[in-house]
């Protein structure tokens, strides 16, 4: 009678042993703009192997969000990475202003890197503006035989979420090729130089654009042109069905290579290059913990192109839920399940497209804004170039104009900011100064403090009417607000031994980088401000 517990004992033992065991790799997935109700939405359509594969075995937390306003695809890798909010980590947009010299500067270009068999101007990026360490540095601090490598179309994703690793590549797409900066290492290695002399990117050029299911199966109704081969006349030519589906232009979609940029062929070439990096670079086969980056820009420049409510939208979607089907085979083919956890999430969601309605939505006019505000302080208090600039919602005040004049900087902060409210399509206006001496616990001053970094925020920050987005030519839809649509994604995370399970809790998407750091057995990013994820607590 003894044995029959004694057994059951050890193989319980050992089953915690075995689940204390840190993965040998972690891949984690960023799908740009994918909405929280986007896999449920289209799961009708998706195989067994890809997103369902995930959503069904793995733990699955349909209500993750960011909790701040510029949700922007470089401050939400930032975030994803670092463990903290962009009041910590630093990344408040692409770009910002320098107070000192009034120059732009931009977050991932660097004059004194080049790029490596690319165009001048292609490869010339680094991570010396990036604040807080990743936790690819955490992983290679503490495990200095461990890999940590990223794969991004667009070098500004490659380099936030790469940070300080050596790993680090982005497309040329003008030439076809995946290339690094000399930032990150002397030369391409030798498997990457071999790949894009093989020209297999060459095959991934969209030709057309034909849908995958029939018709009848898709549930969006806007759409615009998909057969991206046609002649630009017709491209541009307004198409009438007989489901008297909503009319819309048609974007400018770029010619050439660049246009797989803004087609499901994006996603595709990016996951084989991955496939690749993680053949060629061994990933997961020795002891030491590694971490592969896979952040998937495609997706953003179809949403802001054709919107979430088109077609094409939802047929990316099912061709990528393909791509991900081999790319898990694949990765399960070469390392034991138990071994390797995917992480699979979005840097933001996306806004209704602003034509998408019966009536268009208002769109923020920034140039105007800019002049306008600027003519109000001239009134105010006599002629001068008062604004510099305008980038993601912030507005930057020319400080050395304000000192010279002798007047003093927050009252003119204060009044620019209660001006900037009484434009349309403006919600909120705070000023630097607001944001530096008060303390908002809850709302919409919570998540614009939240984003709010002095050394690089505007003088005064915007939130927009929801719905509302700056109007930009070609673009449909945009990122960067405090409101559901934007700050709400998908957060799943499979295999392990990770059991499935749905949590129907919200939680911050600073947690992602700690909860990584705990099961990969070491400490969490310097900066981070999250806590690790409840259910992952032994």
């Amino acid at each position: 009678m003894k044995f029959r517990y004694i057994l059951p004992l050890a193989l319980l033992t050992t089953l915690c042993a075995t689940a204390a065991e840190p993965p040998r790799l972690v891949v984690q997935i960023v799908v740009s703009s994918m909405r929280a109700e986007d896999l449920d939405r289209y799961a009708g359509n998706f195989s067994d192997d890809g997103f369902r594969r995930l959503t069904g075995g793995g733990t699955f937390y349909p209500e993750s969000h960011y909790d701040y306003l510029h949700t922007s695809t470089p401050v939400s890798l930032a975030t994803l990475t670092t463990g903290a909010n962009p009041s910590v980590h630093g990344i408040v947009a692409e770009r910002w202003i320098d107070y000192v010299n009034n120059d732009v500067v931009e977050l991932v270009k660097d004059r004194t890197a080049m790029g490596i068999d690319c165009d001048a101007g292609v490869g010339d990026c680094s991570p010396r503006n990036l604040v807080a360490p990743t936790l690819g540095e955490s992983l290679q601090q503490s495990s200095p035989k461990s890999i940590a490598a990223t794969v991004a179309l667009d070098p500004v994703s490659a380099v936030v979420a790469g940070g300080y690793t050596r790993n680090v590549f982005w497309m040329d797409a003008p030439r076809a090729n995946w290339v690094t900066s000399s930032f990150y290492a002397d030369a391409l290695p030798a498997w990457v130089q071999k790949y894009n002399v093989g020209r297999e990117i060459l095959g991934y050029i969209p030709f057309a654009w034909e849908l995958k299911y029939p018709r009848d199966r898709y549930r969006n109704a806007q759409r615009t042109v998909v057969g991206l081969n046609k002649p630009e006349h017709l491209r541009r030519k307004r198409h009438r069905t007989a489901t008297a589906e909503p009319e819309n232009f048609a974007p400018n979609v770029p010619a050439g290579i660049d246009r797989m940029l803004y087609s499901p062929s994006g996603n595709a070439v990016t996951l084989a290059f991955a496939t690749q990096l993680l053949t060629q670079m061994r990933l997961g086969k020795d002891a030491a913990p590694d971490l592969l980056t896979i952040c998937l820009d495609a997706p953003r420049r179809i949403a802001e192109c054709y919107g979430p409510e088109s077609v094409e939208m939802e047929d990316m979607y099912y061709r990528l839920d393909d791509e991900l089907a081999q790319f898990l085979s694949y990765l399960y083919a070469q390392i034991p399940p138990e071994q390797a956890v995917v992480v699979l999430t979005s840097d933001h969601g996306t806004s209704p497209s602003y034509d998408a309605g019966v009536f268009e939505r208002d769109r923020f006019n920034a140039a105007q804004f800019q002049v306008i505000v600027n003519s109000f302080l001239c009134a105010q208090h006599g002629p001068g170039e008062w604004v510099v600039d305008y980038e993601d919602n912030n507005l930057y005040l020319n400080h050395t104009l304000i000192y010279n004049k002798g007047l003093d900087l927050a009252a003119i902060q204060n009044e620019a900011a209660t001006f900037a409210m009484q434009f349309r399509g403006v919600s909120h206006a705070l000023s630097s100064t607001a944001m530096r001496s008060s303390y908002f616990g809850s709302g919409y001053g919570e998540k614009m403090q939240n984003s709010f970094y002095p050394r690089r925020s505007g003088d005064v920050v915007v939130n927009l009417m929801p719905g509302c987005i700056e109007e930009r030519a070609g673009v449909r839809s945009k990122s960067g607000s405090m409101y559901g649509y934007d700050t709400t994604v998908p957060l799943i995370l499979y295999g392990g031994g990770i059991p499935a399970r749905r949590v129907g809790r919200s939680v911050d998407m600073t947690s992602v980088a700690p909860t990584l750091a705990y099961l990969l057995g070491i400490p969490e990013p310097a900066a981070s401000e999250g806590t690790v994820l409840e259910e992952f607590r032994k």
